[in-house]
């Protein structure tokens, strides 16, 4: 009972200060003057993938590398198969050809990078800088496209930044969501990770199945919600635009900071499985976008039936 209660408590800690700190980032951007391309496609970006970074970061840094790269691992997986699923379900998304050709592509080559840098079974310093390189050539490439032309792309990412509501209005508060939602990542970061710990070690669970599915789906619950928001909108291509930037995020900066603060080994089952799963749910969603430029109801019922799949598998055939 009390490693439950810690781990929703840190879900909601955690909820609480990703959306804290995204509406502090974009208040104080707008309030300096960023543009809205900017403030979507790195300030949202970033902001929404909060949670994962944190928790990752904090497991890395206890030696919990399970947690820390199933984290990442199951949070793409959730984020396609779950999210996508369901706000497809919401309303049949539709995707821009041009961020598609781009940021699917993207998020494909950043899905291959992992695989070959885990190939010999660890993350070290050097992948992580590997990583982040390829992060930091990513957002130039996009910022430099974006603003040079009146692209659609770019309309996106400032869509995305008109997603978030209900921004503080003055400097104080600012800082106030700014320094609040950092306090709330940290602190339920700390809860979740004991909640989890707690209760794989008293199922019997191993942490990296803990960290694929609850951990994973808890630090997810940013990007549903302003998915959720987008597709309930009839905003259907900045919810696409925001799980494929997510996923990006997740891999290149996320396991890059985490690798490089400390190294990480990768376990067994996910060497085997689960990023054989994350690399099938990304070719996917390709697929699908791909025939049409949309994600019609039935392509979400699919992909929602595909993650149920997954998570019986992990806690029954694999787990």
């Amino acid at each position: 009972m009390l490693y439950g209660l810690s781990l929703l408590a840190g879900i909601v800690l955690l909820t609480l200060g990703g959306e804290g700190l995204i509406r502090g980032a974009v208040a104080g951007a707008k309030r300096m003057g960023v543009s809205p391309l900017f403030t979507g496609l790195v300030i949202v970006g970033f902001g929404t993938s909060s949670p994962e970074l944190v928790v990752s970061i904090h497991a890395a840094m206890n030696q919990q590398p399970d947690i820390a790269i199933g984290n990442v691992v199951g949070s793409n997986i959730g984020n396609i198969l779950l999210i996508l699923g369901l706000c497809a379900l919401i309303c049949p998304l539709t995707v821009q050809p041009q961020a598609l050709r781009r940021d699917g592509l993207v998020m494909m080559l950043a899905t291959g990078l992992f695989l070959l840098l885990a190939w010999d079974g660890a993350l070290g310093r050097v992948d992580a800088l590997i990583f982040l390189v390829a992060l930091a050539g990513y957002l130039g490439w996009a910022y430099w496209s974006e603003s040079r032309h009146v692209a659609p792309a770019a309309e996106l990412h400032a869509a995305e930044a008109d997603e978030v509501q209900h921004l503080p209005s003055s400097a104080l508060f600012i800082v106030a969501a700014l320094v609040g939602g950092l306090v709330l990542l940290i602190g339920g970061s700390q809860l979740l990770l004991y909640g989890a710990i707690g209760i794989a070690q008293a199922m019997g669970i191993s942490e990296a199945v803990i960290g694929l599915t609850i951990v994973a789906v808890g630090t997810s619950l940013p990007e549903l919600a302003v998915s959720v928001i987008a597709a309930l909108r009839r905003h259907a291509d900045v919810a696409v635009g925001n799980i494929l930037g997510s996923n990006i995020f997740n891999l290149l900066g996320i396991l890059g900071i985490s690798a490089f603060l400390q190294p990480l080994p990768l376990v067994e089952r996910m060497a085997h499985f689960d990023q054989w799963v994350m690399l099938a749910a990304s070719a996917v969603l390709i697929a699908f976008l791909y025939t049409g430029l949309r994600l019609s109801r039935g392509e979400g019922l699919l992909l929602l039936i595909g993650y149920a799949a997954y998570i019986i598998a992990s806690f029954t055939l694999i787990g």
